[in-house]
C-alpha cells in the first residue's frame, strides 16, 4: 500500500479512530466530535482518551494512548495547545501514523505559536507522519463524522467534495447550502495547514476516485501554495469527469511591487490565480452565495451546457425581465421559438399570456399547465435549449404545492436542465421544505441563478497542449543566455535572443560612434527611429526619437542621445507603422511565468486592457488571451485601418511563453511593442532580465 493510498484510507475510510481528548460535554470540541462521530453510525473501533475517566458516552475509556487495546488508524486531538506535542509524540510510539488536531491557539496567535507548529512537523516527519490542522473543526465523510463544529448532514457518496482552508468557511457554507437542497460527500477543513493544504488532498481525492466519488468539487482557498501540484490533479479528476468551483480570498494588493518591466509592475498574485484557476478549468466565485449558487445549478444538471441559450418561463413580467437582462450580461441568448412552438403553446395557455421567450404564463398558473409547457419545449425545443429557468411566486390562484411536485416530476423526464425559482420564501416555507426533502434543489431569486447559469457557461475551457514551434533554436538561445552576466540582458544579446526564438525584427544597428552613423542610416534606409542604448527605461527619460528623414536629423538626434546619462551607443531601427501590442512575461513566485498581452500606449498603461495567462501557452490560450483583450476590434481592423494578424500574435505568444519556459533564469521580459500590420509584426522594442533560477 502506497503512502497516499494509506493517508487517503485513513482520513476517508478508517477503521478505528481515537479522540485523544474525549469529553462527556458535548460543549467542549473533543466531546462534540466523540457524540457526532458516534450518533452518525461510525461502524470501526471508537476509543475516547481521557485520564479522568473510564467512560465516556456509553463508550469504554482509557487513560493514555498506550492504554488503547490496538493502534488507532486515525486520531483526532482535542486538548490545550501545550499538549498536543505530547499526545502526537505518544500516538507516534503507538504506531498511529495520521493525525487530525482540532485544537486552536498555534500559528494564528503568533510566533509562538508558529514555533510550536514547527516542532510538530518536526516529530511528524521523523515518524512519517500525516498531519491535519491543527485549529480544525474536523472531517465528514461517508464513514465518518469528524468534525466538532457546524452542523452535521448526511453524507452521501457520489454527491458534492468541499475542501476548504477555513473551518469558519465551511460551517456558513454549509448552513445555507442544506438549506437549498444541496448534499455532501467530503467536507474537509484543513485549518492551519501546516503540513497538508488544499493541494494535498486533491492529490488524495485524485489516487482515491471511484465511479462512486464526487464528480462536483468546490475549493475555498486562502493560499496557493503548491500551484503546480494544484494544476495537475485539477485536471487529472476533471478528465475523470469533475468539475471545480473555487473562492481564492486575499486578493487584494497593499500596492504596485517594484519591477522593472511593464509586465512586472502590472502582473500581482492574484493575476497569478486567476491564470492558475483558468488554466485548471476551475469556475471562480468570489463569495460563499455564489459558490452555493453555482454548486446548485451544476447540481441540477445531469452534464455541463454545451451552448450559451436560455429559455424563462414566469407566472410574473418583471422578474422575467430582470432575469433576461443578466442573463444578457453573461451572454446567454434567449432565442425565439419556432411557429410550432408557438402554436401548442397558445393552447395551453389563456390568449392574454405571453408566448415569446421569456413565457410569461400569468398568476393564474397551474400544475397541468406547468407540466404541459416543458413537454412542449422539450419536444419542439431540446435541441435549441441548454437550460430552462421556472420563476414563480405564490400568486394565491392556484396550489403552488401541486406545481412544485409537477416541476419535480418533470425535471427527471425533461432533456433540457429546468432551474426552479420559487421566490415565495415565507408564504410558502413549509413547502419548500418539502422540496428539499423531495432531493430536489431550487432557486429563491433569478438573478443570482442567472448570473451562476453565467460563470458555469463562461468557464474556462481546457487548455490543451502547447504547440511545436518552427525556427526556434533552443540551442542558440542557451548559448546566448549562459555568457550573459548581470542582470540586464545587453541590448545586442536581447535582439539575437529573439532572432533565435523566431521574433521578426526591423533593420537595426547599434551606434556608439558618430563616424559609422551615416552610413548606418544610409543602409536601412529612412525614416529611422533612434533609441538610446544603455539606461532600462527609455521613454521616461527622453531616449527615444522618432520620424527620423534625413541625415541631418539623424546626427542631431544622435548627439542628444548620446548625452543621456549612462548611454553606451545609439540603436538605430527602421521605423515601423502600424498597431502596437505588448507581450510580456514576468516570473511570479511558485507560479512560474506569467504572460501578458494588450494593446501598446494608453491601452496598457492608463486603461490596463491586459490579458495574462500562465506559461506554457497553447494555441487555445493564447488566442483566447487575444480575444480577451476589451479593444479587441481594433486587432481586427477599424474605420479602414488595417488590423494584425491573429494568428501572427498567437503565434508571437506561443513563442514568448515557449522562450521563457525553456529559460526560467528569465525574470522579466517585455516586448513593447510588437507593431505593424497584418502578418508583417515586428518586436522593435526588447528588454530582457535575468534572474536566479
Amino acid at each position: 500500500m502506497s503512502d497516499n493510498t494509506r493517508v487517503g484510507q485513513s482520513l476517508f475510510k478508517p477503521r478505528s479512530i481515537a479522540i485523544v481528548g474525549a469529553s462527556s460535554d458535548p460543549l467542549k470540541p473533543g466531546g462534540r466530535v466523540l457524540l457526532n462521530i458516534k450518533d452518525n453510525n461510525f461502524t470501526g473501533d471508537l476509543w475516547p482518551v481521557n485520564p479522568k475517566a473510564t467512560e465516556i458516552m456509553g463508550l469504554p475509556s482509557f487513560s493514555d494512548v498506550s492504554s488503547l487495546p490496538s493502534t488507532p488508524e486515525l486520531a483526532l486531538i482535542a486538548i490545550p495547545a501545550p499538549l498536543v506535542l505530547g499526545a502526537m509524540k505518544d500516538l507516534a510510539n503507538k504506531g498511529t501514523r495520521t493525525v487530525i488536531i482540532l485544537t486552536a491557539g498555534f500559528g494564528e496567535k503568533g510566533e509562538e505559536g508558529k514555533a510550536e507548529e514547527r516542532r510538530i512537523l518536526e516529530l511528524a516527519k521523523t515518524f512519517s507522519m500525516t498531519v491535519i490542522g491543527p485549529n480544525c473543526s474536523g472531517f465528514l465523510t461517508p464513514v465518518y463524522a469528524g468534525k466538532f463544529a457546524g452542523i452535521i448532514p448526511k453524507m452521501k457518496h457520489g454527491q458534492i467534495d468541499f475542501v476548504s482552508g477555513s473551518g469558519a468557511t465551511v460551517d456558513y457554507v454549509m448552513e445555507q447550502a442544506v438549506t437549498r437542497g444541496l448534499q455532501f460527500s467530503h467536507v474537509l477543513n484543513l485549518g492551519n495547514s501546516i503540513q497538508m493544504g488544499v493541494e494535498d488532498m486533491l492529490e488524495l481525492l485524485d489516487e482515491s476516485h471511484s465511479p462512486e466519488s464526487a464528480r462536483l468539487i468546490l475549493l475555498y482557498l486562502e493560499a496557493v501554495n503548491k500551484p503546480q501540484k494544484l494544476l495537475k490533479h485539477v485536471n487529472n479528476l476533471r478528465e475523470k469527469g469533475c468539475t471545480f468551483v473555487g473562492i481564492k480570498s486575499g486578493t487584494t494588493d497593499a500596492g504596485a511591487k517594484a519591477a522593472a518591466s511593464h509586465t512586472g509592475a502590472m502582473a500581482s498574485s492574484d493575476h497569478a490565480v486567476q491564470a492558475l484557476f483558468d488554466k485548471a478549468g476551475i469556475i471562480r466565485v468570489f463569495s460563499k452565495q455564489e459558490l452555493i449558487e453555482v454548486a446548485c445549478v451544476l447540481s441540477s444538471m445531469t452534464r455541463l451546457p454545451a451552448g450559451n441559450r436560455a429559455c424563462i418561463v414566469t407566472d410574473a413580467g418583471g422578474p422575467g425581465v430582470m432575469l433576461s437582462d443578466e442573463l444578457n450580461r453573461q451572454n446567454i441568448e434567449l432565442p425565439t421559438f419556432s411557429e410550432k412552438t408557438l402554436k401548442r403553446l397558445a393552447e395551453v395557455l389563456p390568449p392574454q399570456a405571453s408566448l415569446v421567450n421569456p413565457i410569461d404564463c400569468l398568476p393564474s398558473r397551474n400544475a397541468k399547465q406547468t407540466r404541459e409547457i416543458f413537454t412542449i419545449l422539450d419536444e419542439e425545443e431540446s435541441e435549441n435549449l441548454d437550460v430552462a429557468f421556472y420563476i414563480i411566486g405564490n400568486s394565491g390562484m392556484s396550489d403552488n404545492w401541486e406545481i412544485y411536485k409537477e416541476i419535480i416530476e418533470i425535471r427527471k423526464r425533461c432533456s433540457i436542465p429546468i432551474l426552479p425559482v420559487f421566490s415565495s420564501a415565507t408564504t410558502c416555507a413549509d413547502l419548500l421544505k418539502k422540496v428539499i426533502n423531495e432531493d430536489t434543489i431550487y432557486f429563491p431569486d433569478e438573478v443570482p441563478a442567472g448570473r451562476a447559469v453565467g460563470r458555469i457557461v463562461n468557464r474556462p475551457v481546457p487548455a490543451g497542449e502547447p504547440e511545436v514551434l518552427g525556427n526556434y533554436d533552443k540551442e542558440k538561445i542557451s548559448s546566448i543566455l549562459s555568457k550573459a552576466k548581470g542582470t540586464v540582458l545587453p541590448q545586442e544579446a536581447v535582439e539575437s535572443v529573439l532572432k533565435a526564438a523566431g521574433f521578426n525584427l526591423p533593420a537595426q544597428s547599434e551606434v556608439c560612434r558618430e563616424t559609422h552613423l551615416e552610413e548606418v542610416c544610409n543602409t536601412i534606409g529612412y525614416p529611422l527611429v533612434m533609441k538610446v542604448v544603455g539606461p532600462l527605461h527609455k521613454s521616461e527619460i527622453g531616449g527615444v526619437t522618432v520620424g527620423i528623414s534625413n541625415d541631418v536629423e539623424a546626427q542631431h538626434a544622435w548627439k542628444k542621445l548620446m548625452t543621456i546619462p549612462d548611454a553606451t551607443g545609439v540603436l538605430v531601427q527602421k521605423m515601423v507603422q502600424g498597431l502596437e501590442v505588448i507581450l510580456g512575461a514576468s516570473r511570479e513566485e511558485r507560479f512560474g511565468h506569467l504572460i501578458l498581452f494588450g494593446l501598446g500606449g494608453i491601452y496598457t498603461e492608463v486603461l490596463k486592457d491586459v490579458q495574462f495567462s500562465l506559461a506554457p501557452l497553447s494555441h487555445n490560450e493564447a488566442s483566447k488571451m487575444i480575444r480577451g483583450i476589451r479593444s479587441f476590434k481594433i486587432l481586427e481592423g477599424v474605420r479602414g485601418k488595417p488590423g494584425a494578424s491573429l494568428e501572427t500574435l498567437a503565434d508571437n505568444l506561443m513563442r514568448l511563453s515557449q522562450l521563457v519556459t525553456d529559460f526560467p533564469i528569465i525574470q522579466e521580459l517585455d516586448l513593447n511593442p510588437i507593431k505593424g500590420v497584418e502578418t508583417d509584426l515586428y518586436a522593435v522594442d526588447g528588454r530582457i532580465l535575468l534572474g536566479n533560477y
